[in-house]
């Protein structure tokens, strides 16, 4: 028999599957402290929870028969990802449970908006017959521009659809082809802002997507815009979106989600009269919550039953003879990936791993996860993409994966390049494990660099002229940014030429600007690897 701990109050409906098992006895204690914890989870096999339980290193020691944690939602952090891998512990969860709940609260706030519903409601039940002040607006013929088209953005374009509108759309995954299919217009992200009636964000929350609709967006944004978020508080700047609103640019506001939740009592948003929140209830429905669950029991029995599964958030299994010889390319391989989402435009359409060497005769199949994880968690967000879900990740995203030997494999260094194809440019990294000092960038394109993959990297592509590296320095210096490191090359004198300095600390968007009006400049990048 095999014994699961529920920690949380999950729903009797969606652990039905574990219930009904004849080789699983089921145990649910919930309110546990970590001690509480720590002192029962020796005897089991499995735990489930949701968020209120903190499954920390200490309880996963502790549970010396632990072979799974099963997180009946999408996130995981509650859970030590870290020291459930260390130990061998598979967590899964499900990431596809809260689509159609999060989708249909999107429409939800937007209807509302459309009509005022909840200030025509405050009005009438306080006994004022009001209809003059919630003159609204259909939804028919408007213009719907959706940011992210994830599983959650294309559930909330069909309906759209439906209801009439035109749907334009940015994501930098789904293809052009695919997006005809849906009715969806591609565009980018500037133009959406200029054209639509309603926006709705659906991207997760990232480095990029932090903020990613400001102050420079709402200055060009077309009068009368209403906004919808229902994803993640903080990629929409919450103070800007005030002043947006009092100008009149932003006609009224929708927002399920804070930067900092819950929000604190004197929140602008909770007091002004075009703006409509909700307490993060994206995912609170019955269905949803059954949904979770099922999904998550069902996976749990697999793993348990040593059956394949599905949505697992760690570490895959490597064998040990494998894994000695791959463990200096792991990190290598995600920092390269990492590095080459920051320095190309477009979306991904290919990536293509090239081994050289003796790595050309090794299965090196366990690396692309981590090439993948790189990649996408720069679109994604690092909470999004795992080693185990990233290969599934870009298959759904119609990213093409080739994997290959070097023409000179036998008689080149152990080496391994990373080439991504987008639908503007293709750029390419090669990584190498060098003796002694660790992973290191060693070719950027056609460039030969030696970049240890940590802290902040400008890549800048400029013209080989006299006095533009002291102009750089200059530049920089004024600013306040140390140069740490500075390497330079180029094909031929008076032509194409890179300049990577590694820096002391992140670069100002001011200072990124400042040294793309550089004439001769042609390119700036900054690359973090934090």
């Amino acid at each position: 028999m095999f014994k699961v701990l529920v920690s949380d109050p999950i729903s009797d409906y969606g652990l039905q599957q574990l219930m009904r098992a004849e080789d699983v006895e089921v145990a649910q204690i919930t309110g546990l402290s970590e001690e509480e914890l720590i002192a029962i989870i020796s005897s089991y096999d499995a735990l489930l929870v949701r968020s209120q339980t903190k499954v920390t290193r200490r309880i996963m020691e502790a549970g010396v028969q632990l072979k799974v944690v099963g997180r009946a939602g999408v996130g995981v952090d509650n859970i030590d990802l870290d020291a459930a891998t260390s130990r061998g512990i598979i967590v899964v969860n499900a990431p596809g449970g809260n689509t159609v709940t999060t989708c249909e609260h999107t429409f939800a706030m937007m209807l509302a908006l459309a009509r005022h519903i909840p200030q025509a409601y405050a009005k009438t039940v306080a006994g004022l017959w009001d209809r003059k002040s919630f003159l609204g607006v259909e939804l028919r013929n408007k213009i719907l521009g959706v940011l992210g088209l994830g599983r959650i953005g294309i559930e909330v374009a069909k309906r759209a659809a439906a209801f009439g509108m035109t749907v334009i759309g940015y994501d930098p995954f789904l293809s052009e082809e695919r997006a005809g299919k849906l009715g969806i217009k591609l565009a980018a992200v500037d133009e959406i802002i200029r054209t639509a009636d309603f926006m709705t964000v659906h991207t997760p929350l990232t480095k990029e997507t932090h903020h990613m609709i400001a102050k420079p967006q709402f200055d060009v944004m077309k009068r009368g815009m209403r906004i919808i978020n229902c994803a993640r508080g903080g990629i929409i700047d919450e103070a800007s979106l005030v002043e947006a609103l009092d100008e009149g640019i932003v006609a009224g506001a929708a927002f399920d989600v804070f930067e900092h939740e819950p929000p604190a009592p004197d929140h602008p948003f909770l007091r002004h009269p075009k703006m409509i929140v909700t307490p993060h209830l994206g995912a609170s429905t019955l269905e949803a919550q059954e949904n979770v669950a099922l999904d998550v029991s069902g996976q749990v029995i697999h793993i348990l039953r040593h059956e394949p599964f599905k949505n697992a958030v760690n570490m895959p299994t490597v064998p040990s003879d494998l894994l000695n010889q791959l463990q200096p390319y792991f990190t290598l391989c995600e920092q390269l990936g990492r590095s080459l989402a920051q320095m190309t435009d477009g979306a991904i359409r290919e990536v293509t791993v090239e081994c050289a060497g003796e790595l050309a005769d090794l299965d090196t199949s366990p690396l692309i996860p981590y090439v993948l994880k790189g990649i996408l968690s720069h679109h994604l967000g690092p909470e999004q993409v795992n080693v185990v879900n990233a290969i599934h990740l870009a298959k759904i995203r119609d990213v093409h994966l080739m994997v290959r030997k070097s023409l000179l494999a036998q008689s080149a260094p152990d080496e391994i390049t990373i080439r991504l194809k987008t639908t503007i440019e293709e750029r390419w990294v090669t990584g190498a494990a060098l003796p002694g000092v660790g992973g290191r960038i060693v070719r950027i394109g056609p460039y030969p660099v030696e970049i240890s993959p940590e802290g902040h990297v400008l890549l800048i592509s400029q013209q080989d002229k006299p006095g533009i590296i002291g102009r750089v320095g200059t530049l920089l210096g004024e600013s306040g940014v140390n140069i740490a490191t500075m390497q330079v090359g180029r094909n031929e004198v008076g032509g194409s030429a890179v300049m990577i300095l590694k820096i002391d600390k992140k670069a100002s968007k001011d200072v990124i600007e400042s040294l793309f009006a550089i004439p001769e400049i042609k390119r700036v990048r900054e690359i973090s690897f934090d």
